[in-house]
């Protein structure tokens, strides 16, 4: 029996990195599909499993057992809305790569991805990366969105991939870690890996004449090696962040600004929306809390059914 970590799943077939440092393809076990498994995957990018060997020639193991994941990231699944879809599991921190143009990432995305990211202790930091092509109105807000999120607590930067601006502080911040590289299509993930990871060439797509969204250039999750020892998990650029496992009653704990708050409200089950004695529409109307942050917790809660789905 050996142990491995997932670096890529297509849906059906996996390759895994042993603790030999070699690459194998594998595939699961028949059980893993019969047990009782919410997730259209079962076995993700980051997962630490146990494995036999099936075909020595061919390099071609089973996954036999899943480790205990530390932490993952997931989302409703765009095929089930049933069923939720483990982005990535194990990982140290994340990285959303956000653009204010040409494709432009809403706050509603952002703040539903660091919901996400709250919900299993996952540090998040905001990228904000095409500065190049930023006139004076988008550095503007550029500016209000770096003062908003690093008043709560995370890290923003500006980037350019195309005049190298930024890659030293994202290579640091990387640096002996696990990280989750994630964002819409178009917003510049696989340029950002071709600068980090010299030799990478990942195959990168102009943004759509007639959407303004990204075209998908990456198919499958896919964790890469850095040469600094840090691991990189790349994944589809994903129009939408649908969230999952999480109910009406637990949104506001991973809002960090309403958590703090949260105990001054007259009622333990407030829901900060028509209740009385409500300490954080109190905060919003004091300014302490940005009334754009409300506005995503509003439009999260509405979209969130009875089972948290």
């Amino acid at each position: 029996m050996m142990r491995g970590i997932v670096y890529k799943s297509t849906g059906s077939w996996y390759v895994v990195k042993g603790t030999d440092q070699a690459f194998y393809k594998a595939r699961l076990k028949g059980r893993f599909k019969i047990d009782d498994i919410t997730s259209t995957n079962p076995i993700a990018v980051g997962d630490e499993i146990e494995f036999e060997m099936e075909d020595e020639l061919e390099n071609r193991v089973m996954i036999t057992a899943l480790l205990p994941r530390r932490n993952y990231v997931n989302r409703i699944s765009p095929s089930n809305r049933r069923l939720h879809h483990i982005i990535a599991s194990n990982l140290d921190q994340s990285l959303l790569i956000a653009t204010l143009k040409d494709p432009k990432t809403s706050l509603g995305f952002i703040d539903r991805f660091l919901v996400s990211c709250e919900a299993f202790h996952i540090p998040a930091v905001i990228v904000f990366n095409k500065s190049d092509i930023y006139r004076e109105k988008e550095m503007l807000i550029f500016q209000e969105r770096k003062d908003m999120y690093e008043k709560i607590g995370y890290r923003v930067l500006l980037t350019s991939m195309k005049l190298k601006y930024g890659v030293d502080e994202l290579k640091d911040i990387m640096h002996d870690k696990v990280t989750l590289l994630s964002g819409h299509s178009g917003v510049g993930k696989s340029s950002l890996i071709n600068e980090i990871l010299e030799g990478a060439n990942i195959r990168t797509n102009e943004v759509s004449e007639w959407s303004g969204k990204g075209m998908h250039t990456t198919t499958f999750a896919e964790m890469r090696d850095l040469p600094s020892g840090a691991k990189l998990i790349d994944t589809p650029g994903m129009r939408e962040l649908a969230i999952a496992d999480i109910t009406k009653q637990e949104l506001s704990h991973y809002f960090p600004e309403m958590r703090r708050l949260l105990n001054d409200c007259q009622f333990n089950n407030c829901m900060h929306m028509n209740e009385p004695g409500c300490a954080i529409k109190q905060a919003v109307l004091d300014g302490k809390i940005h009334e754009d942050r409300f506005i995503s917790y509003c439009t999260i809660l509405d979209s969130i059914g009875s089972k948290g789905w």
